[in-house]
């Protein structure tokens, strides 16, 4: 008998990280909660920062996660917009590491593989692909589909990764 998980998928940005919750039993996946934690522009960085932190606080002890995952991003043309994305992203990958949380973080490319079978899929084929996959979900924003997404991948790839061992054992 498999028990049930619950994951945490997070998409890092400074305006707007989307997160969603899932659990995860054998095959079957069910949609818990989603959302989007929002800063305010027109505070200095270090605000904007404890700002994120407190929203995935709130989030992390409300939804008691097992495992958290998060989207991996990739340099922008614009060093400032990259350097910000940085340290919104080590925030997101910080605050459930400090509960006690492992922390995957995965491709764009692997998220879409795993969820709409395509690595280069766009963001429709992602929408559409995670609310037939869980489904009564409505994802508040792109982002917290995005964050679903992320949390569907890890589902897929924590469960290969727990089987590992036992077939391992199995095949001597």
């Amino acid at each position: 008998m498999t028990k049930t998980r619950r994951y945490l998928g997070l998409d890092p940005g400074l305006r707007n990280t989307g997160w969603g919750v899932i659990e995860a039993e054998n095959n079957n996946l069910r949609h818990i909660a989603n959302g989007s934690v929002a800063t305010d522009a027109s505070l200095e960085m270090a605000a904007r920062l404890y700002q994120l932190h407190e929203g995935l606080a709130e989030i992390l002890a409300r939804w008691a996660p097992d495992e958290a995952a998060v989207e991996e991003t990739f340099v922008n043309r614009n060093a400032r917009s990259t350097l910000k994305l940085g340290m919104a992203r080590g925030i997101v990958l910080l605050a459930p590491a400090m509960v006690g949380l492992s922390v995957a973080e995965y491709s764009p490319n692997k998220i879409k593989k795993a969820v709409v079978g395509a690595g280069h899929a766009d963001k429709a084929q992602v929408d559409v692909m995670v609310r037939h996959l869980l489904p009564g979900c409505d994802p508040a924003d792109a982002d917290a589909t995005d964050a679903l997404a992320v949390a569907i991948c890890h589902a897929h790839y924590a469960s290969i990764g727990r089987h590992i061992p036992a077939l391992r054992a199995a095949l001597g």
